[in-house]
């Protein structure tokens, strides 16, 4: 049996992160993947990158995650990760406007600047944007997306460089307590592996791996969906747009397509038997919400899309915490959590390797939902925002 002190399961961002900031500690660790890294929903996610969060620690979070972005190169020892600052601007109706004004102050205290627009300074600056049912507008120019695979790839690669054993194609297919503290690992080769503190960071298989030791994670999966368009003889729109009372997101994905995806929860799904095809249905859906917001956009052409999962909190907000003596959990980002993990991970770090942890980390561990003490997120039914 193989002896470790740290091992991660899990090669999607969150993982990945975790174990780049450990690897810069000077803490060897060894990570356990499936597939390759960002195989699983880190490659399906739209990777939009922006801190409009209303939760203090995530919009801090979010802030250094997207300086990360900003500095990948440097951070990653030369890699890209695609990132574009395009902008985003965030539509809300009239029961949003203390909320997003509390949320602005919020950012504002991070160092997030975010604008806010009146229905008629919308109607100036945007003219193409069909005012109806928003109240109040928010711009955040500090915003894009970035390549969630590039981002991933690069940022394992760099922690491999600096000692991450990463063993990847090596599915984990059984998990039994340590005596003391950790578990041992067995993978799908049969071989063990024996730590004494464990991370589970596996999207939407997180929940049955902790059952095995012990610990059962209020989480569920569901499934999500992503409509790709072309922008054929339509002028594009050259940034984010959150469209909270219509229910979507779209975002421009490089010079010839964007893309558009719900904000509210879906249907729950089996992680290991879904369809990961778009059905005309829900490209539509998608088109007639962007059609009746930007009426131009009625010209674009359909061009397919995807479907992917999300691991869902009952609040919508991460689980994170130790939830046995040396196993610890990262997961249920409900869909919102690719922009959050690379700074994320230098918390998740911490934790795991018994180092000083910010405070606010603890509001995240999975026991608040036997107190009922659930966080409040987002906007509504848009409860992804975060």
């Amino acid at each position: 049996m193989r002896t470790v002190e740290v091992a991660i399961i899990g090669g999607g961002i969150h993982g990945v992160s975790a174990g780049f900031h450990l690897a810069k500690q000077g803490i060897q660790a060894t990570l356990f993947e499936s597939g390759a890294s960002a195989s699983g929903p880190t490659g399906r996610s739209s990777a939009v990158c922006r801190a409009f969060y209303t939760n203090p620690f995530l919009a801090a979070t979010a802030r250094e995650g997207m300086e990360i972005f900003r500095s990948f190169r440097e951070v990653s020892g030369g890699r890209a990760c695609g990132f574009q600052q395009t902008g985003a601007l965030f539509l809300h109706g009239p029961e949003d406007g203390a909320c997003v004004r509390d949320a602005a102050a919020i950012l504002a205290a991070v160092g997030t600047e975010v604008k806010l627009l009146d229905e008629a300074e919308l109607r100036r600056q945007y003219p193409d944007v069909d005012p109806t049912g928003i109240r109040v507008a928010a711009w955040e120019a500090g915003a894009g997306y970035a390549d969630p695979v590039l981002t991933t790839q690069g940022l394992l690669e760099r922690a491999v460089e600096m000692g991450l054993d990463a063993r990847l194609h090596c599915p984990v297919t059984e998990l039994r307590p340590r005596p003391g503290s950790g578990a041992v690992i067995v993978d799908a080769g049969g071989s063990q592996t024996e730590c004494a503190r464990l991370l589970i960071s596996a999207g939407p298989w997180t929940r049955p791996l902790a059952r095995q030791l012990g610990a059962d994670l209020p989480l569920s999966v569901e499934r999500h969906y992503v409509a790709t368009f072309g922008w054929s003889q339509v002028r594009p729109v050259p940034f984010v747009l959150v469209d909270v009372p219509a229910g979507y997101y779209m975002k421009p994905d490089g010079a010839e397509l964007f893309l558009a995806g719900p904000l509210t929860p879906e249907g729950t799904a089996d992680p290991d038997h879904f369809s990961a095809s778009i059905t005309r249905d829900e490209t539509a859906r998608m088109a007639s919400g962007v059609a009746t917001r930007l009426p131009r956009l009625s010209a674009a052409d359909s061009r397919g899309g995807w479907a992917s999962l999300y691991d869902v909190s009952p609040d919508w907000q991460p689980v994170i915490g130790e939830v046995a003596e040396g196993v610890f959990v990262d997961a249920g980002t409900s869909g919102h959590g690719f922009k959050l993990a690379p700074a994320l991970g230098r918390h998740v770090a911490a934790l795991v390797s018994g180092a000083s942890v910010d405070a606010g980390l603890a509001q995240f561990h999975p026991h608040r939902f036997e107190s009922h003490a659930e966080l409040s997120a987002g906007f509504g039914a848009a409860r992804i925002i975060g």
